[in-house]
């Protein structure tokens, strides 16, 4: 199964978009760089959960024990719960609504990881998601739920004591004590028990750059002490301010879901945004400074999220503007494979769904529950500036499908299957196959982009141009570019109707009439 696996998901990766050439497999990546066991939590024993109503109650009775007219029993806020989608739309309408985790929080925690799965549920099937939901909220009924127990967790306006003399803080920390979890609180902070909230900073590190950390943009900050959760985005310097507090030390994890409205995500778990746990940390807050030596993983998603955030915040913020990529861009990671491929799925580019079972086999569940987006392979890169400009490679393709549509995406597909299959493994074909015109606009396109990118961060010396020894020539652009016509001007015209060089060249001389000599001499200079 394990050869399977690598001969079909080298196979997919040549019906799509990619930056690199493929060449024949001896030993290729397995699922592991995916499906790792050495990233998956273990979980040890069931454990008292102090925010439960029944033990809330029998704090509020210990730190009050003759107040009359005390609350008891404490009524619940929250249900602890638990959902089990049987597929995508299921888990799309819960995660719409609740902060989904795909392990129980009243558990010891005996090694921490990146995801669970409920041993009870079948490889291939999405597990157990866990929430803590208000009692007022409604939940969808036709999704299989159970709900473990009700939950009083105080508000943040109950830190100090409320209107009826009970100080909420005090209880909390008491039903920590009477629950065996007191190891867990941390001293009280000056002026009584009040909790601190989580902030901090996560930031890594490019040496491309000169080595000064900069901050993880836009990415998604959690922690959770028990059913006790907090969540907050890290702003562009990589600083995030959680708005709950907490009485101990809560565990941290980032999720990459970015503000800028992209997920990275893949594994056989199902998830639509990968998480990189950072263990406990102080209720005060917790910094992360990543680099090439931290967990590969991390450092990676982090390079992504970044290149991701920029790319966005680029083309959104210049004029005339790129057209950033769709909002819900998904995409996936692979560590052990060479080429990376563009392949727009969620956003309804076709690939025949029997070709996808024949390729995948049992793994084509994760292509039919959450179809990616972009898929990234980051074998052999280890460094920052590397998986920056992958990264911005595929960004490109992505803004590309935005402005040419699905059907010009669909042509584009059909073109690099039937090169791979006809060319020795080489997806761009050698440029003079049917359709090959759908090719040479959209990669030419991309490697420019690409080299623009790169300079515009690390400066004009030693940049490389992307992809000047392909066929398809991307130096053409680069040459307008020096006469004056930026890629942000270049972009308005790749349109669904830009199939092949000379439209482009058409099209070019049309849009901007001033650049006719340029633009006639860069295409002849590179025929």
């Amino acid at each position: 199964m394990k050869r399977l696996f690598e001969l079909s998901l080298t196979a997919l990766l040549a019906v799509c978009c990619t930056s690199g050439v493929l060449e024949p497999v001896v030993e290729t990546p397995t699922p592991s760089p995916a499906v790792d066991d050495s990233d998956m939590i273990i979980l040890g024993e069931q454990l008292e959960d102090p925010y439960s109503v029944e033990n809330m109650t029998k704090a509020l009775e210990a730190v009050y024990p003759t107040k009359a007219g005390i609350r008891v029993p404490v009524p619940a806020t929250h249900y602890y719960m638990r959902f089990l989608p049987k597929n995508r739309k299921e888990y799309d309408i819960l995660e719409r609504e609740y902060t989904l985790l795909d392990h129980p929080l009243d558990y010891e925690i005996v090694r921490d990881g990146d995801w669970y799965h409920d041993p009870e549920i079948p490889d291939g099937q999405i597990t157990w998601q866990y929430a803590v939901v208000p009692v007022d909220a409604s939940t969808p009924h036709l999704i299989r739920s159970e709900i473990l127990h009700g939950c009083y967790i105080p508000s943040e306006r109950a830190e100090t004591k409320s209107e009826d003399g009970i100080d909420w803080a005090a209880v909390e920390r008491e039903s920590f004590r009477l629950t065996g979890n007191e190891a867990m609180l941390e001293a009280p902070t000056k002026g009584g028990d009040a909790e601190a909230k989580p902030a901090g900073r996560i930031s890594i590190v490019d040496p491309a750059r000169g080595g000064e950390p900069e901050g993880v943009r836009g990415v998604q900050v959690a922690c959770n002490l028990f059913v006790k959760t907090g969540s907050a985005f890290t702003d562009e310097d990589g600083r995030y301010q959680m708005s709950q507090g907490f009485a101990g030390k809560p565990r941290y994890r980032l999720i990459f879901k970015n503000s800028s409205g992209f997920n990275i995500g893949f594994n056989l778990l199902l998830v639509p945004a990968s998480v990189s746990t950072l263990g406990n940390g102080e209720a005060a807050g917790l910094d992360a400074q990543v680099d090439r030596n931290s967990d590969r993983k991390l450092f990676s998603r982090c390079v992504v999220n970044n290149a991701g955030y920029d790319y966005i915040q680029r083309c959104s913020s210049t004029s005339p503007s790129i057209k950033t990529p769709p909002s819900n861009l998904r995409l996936w990671l692979f560590q052990g494979l060479d080429v990376s491929i563009t392949a727009m799925l969620q956003q309804g580019a076709i690939i025949d769904n029997g070709q996808i079972g024949k390729l995948l086999g049992i793994y084509a569940v994760l292509l039919k529950i959450f179809l990616p987006d972009i898929m990234l392979g980051l074998k052999g890169q280890d460094d920052y500036d590397d998986i920056y400009a992958e990264a911005m490679h595929a960004f490109a393709h992505a803004s590309h499908f935005k402005q040419a549509g699905i059907l010009y995406w669909d042509k584009y597909v059909r073109f690099l299957v039937k090169s791979y299959i006809t060319s020795s493994f080489t997806v761009y074909g050698t440029g003079s196959e049917e359709d090959h015109g759908y090719c040479e606009v959209g990669e030419m396109w991309a490697h420019f982009f690409q080299t623009v990118l790169y300079r515009e961060r690390y400066g004009d010396e030693n940049v490389p141009q992307f992809g000047d020894r392909q066929w398809f020539r991307p130096q053409i652009l680069l040459e307008l570019e020096k006469q004056g016509l930026d890629a942000n001007r270049i972009f308005q015209v790749l349109g669904s109707d830009v199939t092949d060089r000379e439209m482009f060249q058409k099209k070019l001389i049309s849009y901007y009439p001033e650049y006719k000599a340029a633009i006639n001499e860069a295409f002849a200079k590179y025929n």
